[in-house]
């Protein structure tokens, strides 16, 4: 992203006042003395005016079933609640993070009023989000798109859990940020060249963020207690699969946490990833082929065609080998994006120990539409107006980072927009977070005409969302920045 001289000065000024580090500067400042590692590590103990951080994770994986036997090979086969705890200056904070497809609002709303309670903060302060696999549901549950998801029953006691363990576990540590790019994701709003119409599939030409985002929190020797990585994919390899993976989101943290000896926590969130897939859907796709009884030629097959049936009758359990060959695949995309994570916060060289804590929330309400057709892509949608609808945003402020959520999933270029017009520079989207928006998806301005699943599923009247959205969300980051000066 890109911003004047000017700005550039005038938020770094406001970042270093945030961290207790430097007197508010002019913009036309030339330079802004940095929070160093050095600086953090040795910085007096204030007591509460020092940071304390601690960490959880809570096996939430279901029952196996004899018809569909997992594989027990593979770490994404396990499904957790992940809980980051950290507090300064009498301030608390937390970031939690489920192995599941989405919670439902009614959860969300009681369990991050628990959670808040338990750590005596405001709810403002609390970050809930799903990591959105599509494989969580038991083993040889067929799919229910209507029904209720797995977990929703149990997922907000677990949550108090993983806080109230991770509380007990605080301990001095440093706040570190920084970012690297994963090549993984594809943007997946395409014409089909046979029909000429829209449909899902690599888009090599289309916009996509590979950005990693990378918030971590450090011991003073320099281990790491846990670490909040961001990134825009959906987790589809395994949907329609009858088997139960967190995907590679599962196989990312897991891969990070072991690299460390399993002394930490790697809390995974969805970034702006309602238009992006994984590059390869082939692994996925060849499974999806066994189970149906359609050909496997070796080459990539078209997903749409492959999934169709499966959408609606259960299918037989996958050839094993070809179960195998995906989740391997799943696991290789866990190694390189872990590995992009750990050498971002290898390579992170400043850090605080006396970040600002500061959470605020807004809403945006955009005129709703309802759908009177079924069609599931490549022709015009009918419509008639419906409800409003209303989607809910927020920010945590910490120090100089801002990690700002929207409760749905939205499409790669509002995200972009919200870092690029963002106040501060070190801006993390955290999505499928604060519950379930009824929206459906949620699409930039110029992709609202995409005739895709997406779109024509969106309850959303097209010119409303993209603008509402990126205003709401900048505007609670500039409110941080202004009061942090």
């Amino acid at each position: 992203m890109r911003i004047s001289r000017v700005r550039a000065a005038y938020v770094a000024a406001a970042a270093a006042v945030a961290l207790g580090t430097a007197p508010l500067l002019t913009a036309a400042s030339a330079t802004v003395p940095a929070t160093t590692t050095e600086q953090a590590r040795t910085a007096p103990d204030k007591g509460k005016n020092v940071l304390r951080a601690g960490a959880a994770r809570i096996d939430i994986s279901p029952a196996a079933d004899p018809e569909f036997p997992a594989l027990d090979e593979y770490d994404h086969e396990k499904l957790f609640v992940r809980a980051i705890v950290f507090e300064n200056k009498g301030k608390r904070a937390a970031l939690i993070g489920a192995d599941l497809s989405g919670i439902a609002d009614p959860v969300w709303q009681d369990a991050v009023k628990r959670v808040a309670g338990e750590l005596k903060t405001p709810v403002e302060n609390v970050i809930i989000s799903s990591t959105h696999t599509h494989s969580d549901r038991p083993p040889g549950t067929v799919e229910n798109p209507g029904g209720g998801r797995y977990g929703q029953d149990f997922v907000g006691d677990v949550m108090v859990r993983a806080v109230k363990d991770a509380s007990s576990k605080m301990e001095p540590a440093l706040m570190g940020y920084g970012s690297g790019d994963a090549y993984l994701n594809v943007n997946r709003d395409t014409i089909n060249p046979a029909t000429k119409k829209w449909t899902q599939a690599a888009n090599l030409d289309a916009v996509t963020d590979t950005e990693l985002a990378v918030l971590s929190f450090v011991r003073p020797d320099g281990s790491p207690i846990a670490a909040y990585l961001s990134y825009a994919m959906h987790p589809v390899n395994a949907y329609l699969a009858a088997h139960t993976t967190g995907d590679f989101p599962a196989a990312t943290s897991r891969y990070i946490e072991k690299a460390f000896g399993d002394e930490m926590v790697a809390v995974y969130n969805q970034g702006a990833a309602g238009d992006q897939n994984p590059r390869s859907l082939r692994a996925g796709t060849n499974m999806l082929a066994s189970r149906s009884g359609a050909e496997i030629t070796g080459y990539e097959l078209v997903r749409e065609d492959i999934e169709a049936p499966l959408r609606s009758r259960p299918g037989r359990p996958a050839d094993t080998q070809v179960l195998r060959d995906l989740f391997r695949y799943i696991d290789s995309l866990g190694v390189v994006l872990g590995e992009e994570a750990i050498r971002v916060m290898s390579t992170t060289t400043e850090h605080t120990a006396t970040p600002e804590i500061w959470g605020t929330a807004d809403s945006v309400t955009c005129p709703g539409r309802t759908r009177l057709d079924d069609a599931r892509e490549g022709v015009p949608g009918e419509y008639t107006d419906g409800p409003d609808v209303t989607l809910r945003t927020g920010l945590l402020g910490i120090g100089d980072v801002a990690l700002t959520t929207v409760n749905a999933e939205i499409y790669t270029k509002i995200g972009l927009r919200v870092k690029e017009e963002s106040p501060l520079t070190k801006t993390m989207v955290v999505t499928v977070s604060g519950g379930h928006a009824p929206s459906s998806y949620v699409l930039d301005n110029e992709s609202e005409y995409h005739q895709t699943f997406q779109a024509l599923t969106s309850k959303l009247q097209p010119g409303c969302a993209e603008n509402g959205l990126v205003q709401s969300v900048t505007g609670l980051v500039e409110q941080y920045a202004d009061q942090s000066r």
